[in-house]
């Protein structure tokens, strides 16, 4: 019986750096800085691309580097390198001379944790290449003989496995191993000579054989063929100022671009933000509870621990309407004078950490969300986003629906296509007029862009009924 490696043997050698020695050089290294850290990582990455039935791309690597970074004041040194050896991080920190010294007290170490959110077995290894191949050519073969209107099947599978430490000047060290999971249906649909798509996807931090299971990776075609069929048959979107009844789950990409951004302590530290300063004020309307949580079991936004060794949290960021906090880094917490709230995140070792969410969602209400329709006379229901364009400091946005209906007299009518969605995230909030008691999570696909850099994220939402949106469409 073979035993698996010890994870941080990924990072270390005997004839590179030890952990030992890594302490005393960032310690040298980070003597006269506020804060800082070594971040040490290794990543396994592939994915799959099925299309038009055959195999397309299939792509593995590996990378490992470290980023070294010192904080003085509001000044960040940082400098990071593909090698990681005693002699690559004593060049890195030549980078960091050029900052002034640091006048207070070094910042204390995050506090200690041993939750472990996730496995730390690598997705990649447990099921062989071939039987990742095969499920591609099953899902293709099965969404082809469930329809004949089925004209083109994509299938994407893909999976990473990271491995990080975070080493710090006061001797604090903290590891994450990190599996990730993901699997994409796409399908387009013919009639009569019109072609409409439709896509659904899931993951998580597991292994693939979650996504192996026959009535996931169905659920996968029922979905995006469903969207692709309703597509079909749609009719073009009526424009203008409109109710919207938003669906649950997925659909809280659009607060987790509109508003959570807002909600980052780098744009309210420095007053860009529409939520600047304005902690303990009326931001949404009554019931309106907003919460960004890293600490959910194998989600795919959760971290057991944040790039910067925080542990992950709870964190409400609105509640019953009122602006309570902020997410935090360590650099923003600090120069705001509260406590770091484990959204400190970094794409990679080539990155400096940022505060970013995690998983970011509004909790569910009261509302039965049929009723909720029923309150609808004229209006548009929106299940599905695609991609959007959002304005991070104002919160303005501009979504395109993948699937939405109208609502005529409290009852679901015909699906249309073209709708957009156009706003402003903090003006919405205070147009919501009922929450469904529905709240979900979505399936996790969620990939979060700010500042250059990438990160997997979560979001959710219940059943909302919003008043008084603006909808761009076709007619």
């Amino acid at each position: 019986m073979t035993q698996n490696p010890d994870p941080r043997s990924f990072l270390y050698r005997a004839d590179a750096l030890d952990p030992e020695r890594a302490k005393s050089l960032v310690s040298g290294a980070l003597s006269a800085c506020d804060d800082g850290e070594l971040y040490l990582q290794y990543s396994a990455v592939e994915s799959f691309g099925f299309d038009d039935g055959r195999l397309k791309t299939a792509d593995y690597s590996t990378d490992s580097g470290f980023g070294l970074r010192g904080v003085s004041g509001e000044m960040t040194g940082f400098s990071h390198s593909n090698e990681i050896s005693e002699a690559a991080v004593r060049r890195a920190a030549q980078t960091l001379q050029l900052l002034d010294p640091a006048k207070g007290e070094a910042a204390p170490p995050p506090r200690g944790s041993n939750q472990h959110l996730y496995g730390e077995a690598n997705p990649l290894e447990a099921i062989p290449f071939a039987r990742k191949v095969a499920l591609c050519q099953k899902i293709d073969e099965v969404a082809r003989a469930r329809d004949p209107r089925v004209a083109q099947v994509s299938v994407g599978l893909s999976g990473s496995w990271s491995v990080v430490e975070i080493v710090r000047p006061d001797g604090f060290v903290a590891t994450d191993v990190r599996p990730l999971v993901r699997l994409n249906v796409s399908i387009v649909a013919e009639q009569n000579g019109r072609r409409e798509s439709g896509s659904f996807g899931m993951g998580g931090r597991y292994l693939y054989d979650q996504l192996f299971e026959e009535q996931r990776w169905n659920r996968a075609i029922d979905e995006a063929l469903n969207q692709a069929t309703v597509n079909l048959e749609s009719v073009d979107a009526p424009a203008g100022e409109q109710t919207v009844l938003l669906g649950p789950g997925w659909p809280g990409v659009l607060l987790h671009e509109a508003v959570g951004h807002g909600l980052e302590g780098d744009f309210n530290r420095k007053g860009t933000s529409a939520f600047s300063g304005r902690i303990g004020e009326r931001v949404a309307a009554p019931g309106v509870t907003v919460v960004d949580d890293g600490a959910i079991s194998e989600r795919r936004g959760s971290l057991s621990i944040d790039d910067e060794g925080t542990p992950t949290q709870e964190n409400v960021l609105i509640e019953d309407g009122i602006l309570k906090c902020y997410m935090q880094d360590r650099l923003n917490a600090r120069l705001m004078g509260v406590p770091a709230t484990g959204n400190g995140r970094r794409e990679s070792y080539a990155h400096a950490p940022m505060p970013r969410m995690t998983n970011t969602f509004m909790r569910g209400g009261n509302d039965d969300p049929d009723e909720l329709m029923s309150r609808v006379k004229n209006g548009i229901f929106a299940k599905s986003f695609g991609g959007g364009q959002v304005d991070i400091v104002s919160g303005k946005f501009v979504f395109s629906c993948t699937e939405a209906y109208k609502i005529e007299n409290g009852k679901l009518g015909a699906p249309i296509k073209g709708a957009t969605l156009i706003g402003d995230g903090p003006t919405a909030l205070t147009k919501v007029t009922g929450i469904g008691n529905d709240m979900a999570l979505d399936e996790g696909i969620g990939v979060c862009g700010k500042g250059g850099q990438s990160v997997p994220a979560g979001v959710g939402q219940p059943t909302l009924l919003v008043e008084g949106l603006t909808v761009g469409g076709t007619a």
